[in-house]
């Protein structure tokens, strides 16, 4: 299990762990340790807002450096593939030159200005995001997109047998995965919801969402899943969660 964890430490995050060897065993659980990962983000990102608080740093500078936590934990490996994604779709081609447009190490104008559009829009959003109790329910987001994408990486159907994702997911001990995901899951939705109500629900609403949305459009567009798609997923659940967070906080003030 420990082995395992540092597998996924290793794999999506540059956070400096010990090496393990590149074996299956190694990778079992891997998966289910996924979130972990978002809890450090989270927790990063609850201190970073205690430190702006507490030298008086403006909203603007808070989000910028909320935008770029995630960036310089993960070192950009999930918006690589909302990149390839991104190029992908543009691309209007077959199912097959899309996988292989996908693979492709270099990056297009399509993923370039949906990318600056994707920075932008969260930086926009964080901006917006004041309170503690805010920043908090988006923290628990990290934890919650990577429990999702790391559910539908052993559960939804494979586009290609071959890929770092699989690499993954073929030693992976799915049900004690799932098992591991829903526990991250319900932690961090429950959490979410004790934390702002309100603004809690309206991110898993969202959360939930852009699951079915990214199912739906990865089955029909690539026949299944990919790594970069759950990268895809990954970065557009939590800039919709996000978004709900700062739009059902403005409503309910109104109200």
């Amino acid at each position: 299990m420990l082995r395992s964890m540092l597998s996924a430490f290793l794999m999506y995050s540059r956070i400096p762990v010990p090496k393990v060897a590149w074996k299956e065993e190694n990778r079992r659980y891997a998966l289910g340790f996924f979130p972990l990962i978002g809890a450090v983000i989270g927790g990063l990102l609850l201190l970073w807002r205690l430190i702006c608080d507490k030298l008086g740093i403006g909203q603007l500078l808070f989000a910028a450096g909320a935008t770029l936590l995630p960036v310089l934990v993960t070192g950009g490996i999930h918006l690589d593939g909302f990149c390839d994604v991104s190029d992908a779709r543009a691309s209007c081609a077959d199912r097959d030159k899309r996988l292989e447009i996908m693979s492709d190490p270099h990056i297009g104008s399509f993923a370039v200005m949906r990318l600056c559009l994707y920075l932008i829009i969260q930086t926009a959003l964080f901006s917006q995001v004041c309170s503690m109790k805010e920043v908090s329910v988006a923290a628990c987001g990290y934890m919650l997109s990577r429990a999702l994408s790391g559910l539908t990486a052993v559960t939804f159907k494979a586009a290609k047998k071959d890929g770092a994702l699989q690499s993954f997911v073929r030693p992976a001990h799915k049900k004690i995965t799932v098992a591991m995901e829903a526990v991250f899951i319900i932690g961090s939705v429950a959490a979410s919801v004790i934390i702002l109500p309100i603004q809690g629900v309206s991110s898993a609403l969202a959360a939930a969402l852009t699951l079915v949305y990214h199912r739906y459009t990865s089955y029909r567009d690539f026949g299944g899943v990919t790594g970069d798609l759950c990268g895809w997923f990954l970065q557009v659940c939590e800039i919709a969660m996000l978004a709900a967070i700062v739009l059902s906080g403005r409503l309910f003030s109104l109200w």
